[in-house]
This record gives C-alpha cells, sequence and structure tokens, in this order.
C-alpha cells in the first residue's frame, strides 16, 4: 500500500500553489529565509525555471487555465537574456527552459517555446569541452571545471536530439555523461561535486568539494542530481551503464538516510550536531527514485518506489508548509551549502516535491 496519497497531497498542492501565485505576483523565487517570504531573482538567475514549472504540472494535471496563463510568458522572458548583457547564462540553462520552453513545447505545442528550447541546447552544446571531453561549469576563469548538476541539464541536449533528428546534441549529452561518470561518480555510489581538468591536455586533474563539506565528502543534493540525472541519461540512451550507475548512486543515498529519510547537507559530515537538513536533496532523490523504478524490471521496481515514498511522506508530514499560509513555499528545512542558506526554503526544493507527487498522480509528461 502506498504510504502517500498522492491525490489528496496534490489537492493541497493546488490550494498552496494558489496562494503562492496571489503571494509572488510576477517575483522570481530562490529562497525564503526563516520569516517565509520568498526573493526576487533577476530572471537570468540559475532558479528562474522552477516556479513556472510548478504551474505547469499543476496546468497539465488539473487543466485549469490559470497556471497556464500564469506561465506562458516565462520562457519569453528567459530568451530576452541571449541578447541582453549577462554573465549567468551558463551550465545551468536546462534548469531554466525544460521546465519553461520545452515543458510548454510539449504540453501546447507552441513554435516560439519550441525555439526558445532549441537556442538554449545550442547554448549549452556550444560549452562542451572536446578535449576533456565535458560541459563546462560557470563562467568566468573557470574553464576546466565541470560540476555534478549539470547531469540534470543534459536531458535538454537529448530533447534537442529528439525533436531535431540532430544526433550530435544526444552525443555531446552522452560524452559528458560517460566523463562524470568516471571522475565524478565514486565505486560506492559517492559524488564528487566539482571535477577539474587540463585546459591542454583536457586530463583529470582534481576533485573539489564545492558546495560540499570536503573533496572527500558528498553534498546530499548533488547525489541527488547524479541520481536523477543518470536516471534520465539511461531513459534516453538506453546504455546499460547510466542505469546501473543510477541505481549505484541510489543504494549509496538510500543507505545513507537518517531515520527520517530527510538527508543532512551533507552524508560525511564529522558530527550531526547542529547540522540542517537539506529538504531539496530529498525532493529530488524522490523524483530520480521514482525515474529508477520505471526504468528497472519489475522485481526490482517496489525497492526505489518505497524509498521515494517514504522520502515523500516524511517531506509532507514533517517538512511541508500547511498551516502558516502567510509562508510563501512549500518545504521547509532546506540548505543551500554548508556555509550560505542554511534552513531555508528553496525554490527547487519545492519543485521536485510537486513533481514527484504529480508522478504518484501519474503525470506522463516528464521534462525529458
Amino acid at each position: 500500500m502506498s504510504r502517500v496519497d498522492p491525490n489528496e497531497i496534490m489537492k493541497r498542492l493546488e490550494a498552496k500553489v494558489d496562494r503562492m501565485m496571489a503571494q509572488l505576483g510576477g517575483r522570481s523565487p530562490h529562497y525564503a529565509g526563516q520569516d517565509g517570504k520568498y526573493d526576487d531573482m533577476p530572471t537570468d538567475f540559475w532558479t528562474s525555471g522552477f516556479w513556472p514549472g510548478i504551474l505547469w504540472i499543476l496546468h497539465d494535471l488539473t487543466g485549469k487555465a490559470h497556471y497556464k496563463e500564469a506561465a506562458w510568458r516565462w520562457d519569453e522572458e528567459l530568451e530576452t537574456w541571449f541578447v541582453r548583457p549577462t554573465d549567468q547564462l551558463n551550465h545551468d540553462v536546462g534548469f531554466q527552459f525544460l521546465p519553461t520552453a520545452v515543458i510548454k513545447y510539449l504540453i501546447t505545442g507552441d513554435e516560439d517555446a519550441k525555439r526558445r528550447g532549441l537556442s538554449a541546447a545550442n547554448f549549452l552544446a556550444g560549452r562542451f569541452n572536446p578535449v576533456g571531453q565535458f560541459i563546462r561549469a560557470w563562467n568566468g576563469d573557470r574553464h576546466q571545471w565541470s560540476i555534478i548538476d549539470a547531469m540534470m541539464n543534459i536531458s535538454l541536449l537529448f530533447w534537442a536530439s529528439e525533436e531535431t533528428g540532430d544526433r550530435r546534441y544526444a552525443h555531446i549529452a552522452s560524452i559528458h555523461a560517460t566523463t562524470t561518470m568516471k571522475h565524478g561518480i565514486r565505486e560506492d555510489g559517492s559524488s564528487n561535486h566539482i571535477i577539474s581538468f587540463h585546459p591542454e591536455t583536457g586530463e583529470f586533474v582534481e576533485a573539489m568539494g564545492g558546495q560540499g563539506l570536503a573533496p572527500d565528502s558528498t553534498w546530499s543534493r548533488g547525489n541527488a542530481w547524479a541520481l536523477y540525472g543518470f536516471a534520465n541519461t539511461y531513459r534516453c540512451t538506453r546504455n546499460p551503464v547510466f542505469l546501473d550507475t543510477a541505481k549505484r548512486i541510489a543504494h549509496y543515498f538510500i543507505a545513507a538516510l537518517p531515520e527520517d529519510h530527510v538527508p543532512y547537507w551533507d552524508f560525511r559530515l564529522p558530527s550531526l550536531e547542529g547540522m540542517s537538513r537539506d529538504s531539496s536533496a530529498a525532493a529530488i532523490a524522490a523524483s530520480g527514485l521514482l525515474e529508477i523504478a520505471e526504468l528497472v524490471p519489475v522485481g526490482e521496481q517496489r525497492l526505489y518506489r518505497d524509498a521515494a515514498e517514504r522520502i515523500l511522506q516524511s517531506l509532507t508530514e514533517q517538512y511541508a508548509n500547511w498551516d502558516q499560509p502567510e509562508h510563501e513555499a512549500i518545504l521547509r528545512h532546506a540548505t543551500g551549502s554548508g556555509t550560505a542558506l542554511i534552513d531555508v526554503s528553496l525554490i527547487y526544493g519545492d519543485y521536485y516535491y510537486v513533481e514527484a507527487i504529480a508522478k504518484l498522480c501519474g503525470w506522463q509528461h516528464r521534462i525529458y
């Protein structure tokens, strides 16, 4: 029996998101502090796709027009950053355009949305380093860096490849995943956040802690990105090595969870005293575990689905904000990193929680 009633939770989410729409107005949220008020980031910031992504999911599930109306403009706004001065667009364009332009096109057939999604895919493909065989992270002087987060963004390339018939997009995505698998995922399924390569030879240089505790630790949200990203990569390539990697990461993630199934911000903290949880990592992993459950043989499915449902039950009962209407976020107790945004709400945590519950409700329009 399911540990959560997804249809009942979705009813609560509808009421919550309707309230958020009135509260947020035209804001582009990233995080909410202890006061429960979401900030308003410039729309070139990497999190700008998640709030409209929530709206598109609810429109697709319910058919209610007000969600579509509120979500419609976001990919148009994002497109303007391709011709406006900004240094913010980077490897995260997948996070920005998959839950806006791509899902808009998949649901409505809007040709402008398709064009915007393909423009973003071209931008991402242009960041591929053919010597080191990776998609570079961030901007500035970090030419030789790649990060685990990019495993989620390469789904944009797989979509572009299928949409256009041009296999170069898929080749870039698969090559990047192979490089990440080799240097970013350890034998036990733990993961590095940042990996760097020699700018001339492309040889692997080192792993860095990034938003995790240390180079040899495992940042829990990065591990969730990897779990989900390799599952997506297998779905798009059917190369079993990627599914094996996703499963190995999933086993590590599940085994490392505390009793309430919501991780601390890093899996290798020397002490848990005073350490914060990351509900966003839990939500991302839950949605990724549901993906794995759809990809493995029937006899294995229950393992991953049960783990996802345990996480979602804990998030629903202990981390979700149902009773304080003035609080603008869905989930509490998230952590950006060990040094910033500690015990806050994060819009991507909200997004992946909604996405996971939607999957349990039968939502079929996966954002690739």
